[in-house]
């Protein structure tokens, strides 16, 4: 996600920071380089016009001139004028209506809509602990109603049927019917998709939402459709009261262009956006965080959120106890680890919030993620064709033990032999940080992930 204009903007901002003076000329220089780089991005071109002119007329002023550090100065001031380019600060939804507080999912065909929807109803079932029904207005697609009724019951939510016979606004309010005798917190309204904005579609969406008055209409838009993402919006906008936009395919989106055009053309604020196809795969936007990725500086905060959602804190005190009473690092939890870090999104999805190395290219980091994914999927294979006694004591695996499991994981007796070096190197870190006893407290704070602060080496 952003990787292009993440990698052109901190070279530039690089050539920056150290200066002990700014003056005009330096200035513009790097400004031209800062809208280059968004240009790039496939943002906006007024969007790039006012988010220039804006960091100029700050830059040459006093704020930077009265600073010790007049570069770094700069590159708050780029990051502060980020963040008020996506919206300043996360908006939650507005849910405190009279229930149930109808959500109606607005977008073209091939937004992500659907698979939004259940999205969505996870987020509100398991992080708002609401009540959730879903239902499906969409009578031209029969597989998009047979695909809402599999995510709500893969999620664990109301699912209320629909078929192609009915007429949209007639379902809607049967769905909110039931939903209220059910008691249930929200509706989230499935609705359906063109493959081009037309007269009949609007009219079909403006007169489903006169009738169920949602509490929430969501814009539902592909972010690497780029800047027409943020025209598609602009006309949805004018069609409808929009509250918000749901920027869909982020973690394809190597240019960032709509995430950072979205909030400006439209004036409507992006609520969250999809990170994979996987349900848990929805983020609330926070334009904060965003920026601070942007320019290299990653999100902790995200991750460490990330981390409270998805990782076994029981397992984490678990092993940590287990470390206490002397008892050694064994293979199963090596595992456990290479699981835990998987649950996270794998390499990809914590380098993506990790901060950048100073002159690290983005792309390479790419390629060495990658190379590092196969491996730790081939690790997990070596530990899965070994028996319990072999991962609790891996001094008993031999030759001959070494070419079974070599056989049963598809890899070089070699593999087998690296991968029992690397564990006794992680084994004599974990030692080090439970003699500390700092092991339970690295293992919530950074999730177990990364024992010993750092990768295991390949």
């Amino acid at each position: 996600m952003f990787e292009n204009l993440t990698d052109r903007l901190s070279q530039t901002l690089r050539q920056v920071t150290g200066k002990a003076k700014l003056t005009e000329d330096n200035i513009k220089d790097t400004l031209r380089e800062v809208r280059m780089a968004l240009l790039e991005a496939d943002v906006a071109l007024p969007v790039v016009k006012d988010f220039v002119n804006r960091i100029k007329e700050r830059a040459v002023g006093t704020e930077v001139s009265r600073s010790l550090t007049p570069g770094q100065a700069f590159v708050k001031i780029v990051q502060a004028e980020l963040e008020e380019m996506m919206g300043a600060a996360n908006e939650e939804l507005t849910l405190n209506v009279t229930p149930p507080a109808v959500i109606l999912m607005a977008g073209l065909q091939g937004a992500g809509k659907t698979t939004t929807a259940g999205k969505l109803a996870k987020f509100l079932k398991e992080r708002k602990k609401k009540t959730v029904m879903v239902v499906s207005a969409d009578v031209y697609r029969p597989a998009a109603i047979k695909q809402l009724e599999t995510l709500a019951n893969d999620i664990g939510v109301t699912f209320f049927p629909s078929d192609i016979s009915q007429k949209p606004v007639a379902i809607a309010e049967a769905a909110i019917k039931e939903a209220k005798l059910k008691f249930i917190d929200v509706v989230i309204l499935d609705t359906a998709g063109r493959l081009h904005i037309d007269a009949e579609m609007m009219g079909e969406i403006q007169a489903l939402h006169a009738a169920v008055k949602p509490a929430e209409t969501l814009f539902v838009v592909d972010a690497m459709t780029g800047q027409d993402a943020a025209n598609t919006a602009k006309a949805f906008g004018d069609a409808l009261p929009l509250t918000g936009v749901i920027l869909t395919k982020v973690d394809g989106d190597a240019r960032g262009g709509a995430a950072l055009s979205v909030r400006a053309i439209t004036g409507k604020p992006i609520k969250f956006i999809g990170m994979g196809e996987k349900s848990e795969a929805l983020e609330p936007f926070h334009p904060d965080r965003i920026a601070s990725r942007i320019l290299g500086m990653g999100d902790v905060l995200s991750l460490i959120e990330q981390a409270e959602q998805t990782l076994d804190k029981d397992k984490a005190d678990k092993l940590a106890k287990k470390l206490k009473k002397g008892k050694g690092f064994d293979l199963e939890d090596f595992r456990d680890q290479l699981q835990q870090m998987k649950s996270m999104g794998g390499l990809g999805g914590l380098m993506d919030k990790l901060p950048t190395m100073g002159g690290v290219n983005l792309s390479q980091m790419g390629n060495a993620q990658t190379v590092a994914e196969k491996q730790f999927k081939q690790m997990e294979a070596i530990i899965n064709s070994m028996t319990p006694a072999e991962r609790r004591d891996p001094d008993l695996i031999s030759g001959s033990r070494k070419r079974r499991i070599a056989l049963g994981s598809g890899t070089q007796v070699q593999d087998i032999g690296r991968l029992i070096k690397q564990h006794k190197q992680m084994q004599k870190m974990m030692k080090k940080f439970s003699a500390k006893g700092g092991m339970a407290k690295m293992m919530r704070g950074m999730g177990g992930m990364l024992p010993g602060g750092g990768m295991p080496r390949m």
